[in-house]
């Protein structure tokens, strides 16, 4: 899916690209599709670049004073001399429209994670963190060698369809079973109509057609805290092609990330080692950060070599991308990041070793705690029992499939929908209701 992404855009479109006339390179991708020596592949690479700038113009909705405004508001003592004294050191995101600056949407969090002693300066909700620290303690527990538990977790999901039209197409995340995750239910939907893909699609789905614009879908999953024990000495070569391939636009070996790969791994052979030494560079190299949407980036894993920055699922395709070209199989997988108090989409990645199978790795998860040896070292081999799974690969079409692009081609956690004629966005709302095998 999306394989045009090899092909690169004409020079004198990127040309009002970089400038930050995006009106002036709209009209010139019109100007090019008319052209009748395009082949097939730059054609869709030029359609597809038209949707990527509405979605990349979406994601930069502040102008220069609202944005001071804003961080002003969020960042206690903040003047303008420091707003733009932090502009000039890199640390806040922004684009040319019309030759003005547009700023990201989550600008100022980027601030902390460019800056951690922004972090104490910044409002913060109080109960929030007191739920943080409590999922941070079980966390530690785990990594101290606290026997591991499964958890009974039952989740409402609610969407609302954001148009005026009469008919609707619409594709929710869905549990899938297996590794971790087992006695997977559906136990309520609001429609009778609806179709649910098979658990061995690469992304699970529950999907439906109509007229309506609110659907509630309510489902039960047990997923148990999954904890590994290692002998290195035991790790054999394996051979699965499958996981060692590029798959095009975001797993390329590319001349620099192979010989990033070399250098991380230099002689090590035995394919465990290989992985945790990919993962210790990432996790101690590379900064968190909120990224605009996904479909706006060429080349995932290359961004994140270049800009040592990205979120969970930056940091999971470059992990999977060395991992790959160090022969050492791995993939993606996807969904939420689930506790009793709050749920966030989140991404991370599993490697192939024999005899002992898939094994999790979480690069952000583990590099966000890299202050304390033991939790980023955790999150390499083990992973928590906060998740839900709907997504093992990444790139993949839905069951059916869509009409048109979707707003995020990687995978599927907030949903999608459609109406006969264009996209349309869908406001949704995740509750826990139930969630067993917690202790506070």
């Amino acid at each position: 899916m999306h394989e045009f992404l090899v092909c690169g855009i004409p020079e004198n479109v990127r040309r009002f690209e970089e400038i930050g006339d995006w009106e002036a390179a709209m009209a010139l991708i019109d100007r090019w599709l008319r052209d009748t020596r395009i082949s097939d592949l730059q054609r869709q690479r030029l359609e597809y670049e038209k949707f990527r700038i509405k979605r990349l113009l979406a994601a930069y909705p502040y102008d220069e004073s609202d944005a001071l405004e804003k961080a002003k508001e969020m960042i206690r003592d903040l003047d303008y001399e420091e707003f733009y004294r932090l502009i000039d050191e890199g640390c806040v995101d922004f684009i040319l429209v019309n030759r003005k600056r547009r700023f990201f949407e989550r600008f100022i969090q980027n601030i902390g994670f460019a800056r951690p002693e922004y972090k104490n300066r910044m409002k913060r909700d109080p109960e929030e963190e007191e739920h943080r620290e409590l999922i941070e303690r079980r966390i530690r527990a785990l990594a101290e060698g606290a026997a591991p538990k499964t958890y009974t977790i039952q989740v409402k999901l609610k969407v609302k369809v954001d148009s005026h039209d009469d008919y609707f197409r619409v594709w929710l995340p869905f549990p899938k079973k297996g590794l971790q995750v087992e006695d997977v239910k559906l136990l309520y939907v609001s429609d009778e109509n609806y179709f649910l893909a098979d658990n061995d699609v690469p992304q699970r789905t529950i999907f439906f057609e109509g007229t309506s614009k609110e659907y509630v879908v309510e489902f039960g999953y047990k997923i148990r805290e999954w904890i590994n024990k290692i002998d290195p000495s035991e790790v054999q070569t394996c051979d699965m092609d499958e996981f060692l391939d590029e798959e095009p636009p975001h797993i390329v070996f590319t001349h620099y990330i192979r010989h990033l790969t070399q250098q991380i791994v230099n002689n090590e052979t035995n394919p465990y080692l290989k992985a945790k030494r990919i993962y210790d560079w990432i996790t101690t190299k590379v900064r968190y950060s909120y990224v605009r949407p996904y479909s706006t980036y060429e080349n995932i894993s290359q961004y994140v070599a270049e800009n040592l920055r990205g979120d969970c699922g930056f940091q999971a395709l470059l992990f999977i991308t060395m991992c790959r070209i160090a022969k050492v199989p791995a993939r993606w997988q996807s969904g939420w990041y689930v506790t009793p108090y709050f749920v966030s989409p989140h991404d991370w990645a599993l490697f192939y070793v024999e005899p002992y199978g898939w094994l999790p790795a979480d690069p952000s998860f583990g590099g966000a705690r890299r202050y304390d040896e033991k939790l980023r070292s955790f999150y390499f081999g083990n992973l928590d029992g906060f998740r839900m799974v709907a997504n093992d690969d990444f790139m993949k079409q839905f069951v059916p499939e869509p009409r048109f692009y979707r707003e995020d081609p990687t995978d599927n956690q907030l949903g999608e929908a459609e109406t006969h004629n264009k996209k349309v966005h869908l406001e949704t709302h995740i509750e826990v209701v139930r969630f067993e095998g917690w202790e506070v």
